[in-house]
């Protein structure tokens, strides 16, 4: 199932440590199966407030995602992008092909570290 590492990033104050990062940060995926999905777009915002930019990776699994983040190679750019953005980053779950929403329903597997049930009224 595939997993996402999906930035919500803002005031990146482009520069020489971005230009880096930007030319490092495609090495860093490659080792674990990831690509970009999207890449430093602003979001068409149809309920609430989204400043900034989205950048989705995606990758075969979560535990690929999360060797990605933690792999030496990234680390060692990451700093050049911290310096001079803010925004927040997590890994997030895909669902396999043919998911229907009501299979949110169902009881949660012992993964699932945020268990969900059906709210009564």
């Amino acid at each position: 199932m595939p997993a996402f590492a999906i930035a919500h990033l803002q005031d990146v104050q482009f520069g020489e440590d971005i230009v880096r990062y930007l030319q490092a940060v495609d090495d860093t995926f490659q080792p674990h199966g990831g690509r970009f999905r999207s890449h430093g777009k602003r979001p068409e915002v149809l309920e609430g407030d989204w400043p900034g930019d989205v950048v989705v990776v995606e990758f075969p699994d979560l535990a690929a995602a999360r060797a990605w983040y933690h792999s030496s190679a990234y680390q060692a750019i990451l700093p050049l992008r911290l310096r001079h953005s803010r925004g927040d980053v997590i890994l997030l779950d895909g669902v396999p092909d043919g998911y229907r929403a009501t299979e949110l329903l169902r009881t949660p597997d012992q993964t699932d570290s945020s268990p969900r049930k059906p709210r009564t009224a």
